[in-house]
């Protein structure tokens, strides 16, 4: 574990896209290259599709997003510099949730659900509390805007940083969320935003 950071957290906007586009071109996946054309657009490709597509029709597809709004979440920085990013959004906003059976209830509204889907931080600021500090700004977000709760899917038996892409278990359970559901492979874990 290294030093302590002086990290800010905020919100994707249209004025942080050379920022986001920056941090994933040339410091999210340095040590992942195989990685390296998602820009974090997996999860807002309807399920068949993603194979079919470019690193660079990722690239301009996160960059429309972000102009439209379609796509958000939120930067940490360190001096100036973006050394992490987390993907969160409501649930409905998201075509592979939508999708899926698994993790799709149709009884619910997705509009009032944050889903938060992944996380990537700089290889040398892993281990450092980016991750918290992301997942922090990204429940007080939700709480703002009035939402119901706050949900994630973080993976069984993930061994790399890049399968811990959803974050692990421990980040979660360390910021108030319960499991909500035990699948094969993941876990579903919510925090609840309602009063009382």
């Amino acid at each position: 574990m290294g030093p302590a950071m002086r990290i800010e957290v905020l919100p994707l906007e249209i004025g942080r896209l050379e920022d986001y586009l920056h941090f994933f071109d040339r410091v999210a996946f340095t040590d992942n290259p195989d990685w390296a054309g998602c820009y974090c657009l997996f999860y807002h490709v309807p399920e068949g599709e993603w194979e079919t597509r470019s690193g660079a029709q990722n690239r301009e597809g996160a960059a429309g997003l972000i102009r439209d709004g379609g796509l958000s979440g939120f930067l940490a920085y360190e001096g100036g510099r973006p050394v992490g990013w987390c993907n969160a959004n409501r649930k409905e906003r998201y075509a592979l949730l939508a999708g899926s059976r698994e993790l799709w209830d149709p009884r619910e509204d997705g509009s009032r659900t944050l889903s938060v889907v992944c996380f990537v931080i700089a290889p040398q600021h892993r281990r450092r509390g980016v991750a918290r500090s992301l997942l922090s700004a990204a429940c007080a977000a939700a709480q703002a805007q009035g939402l119901e709760q706050v949900e994630a899917y973080p993976r069984k038996q993930a061994r790399t940083a890049a399968q811990h892409y959803h974050g692990p278990l421990e980040l979660y359970l360390g910021q108030g969320f319960v499991v909500h559901r035990e699948l094969p492979d993941y876990w579903i874990v919510r925090r609840s935003l309602r009063p009382g």
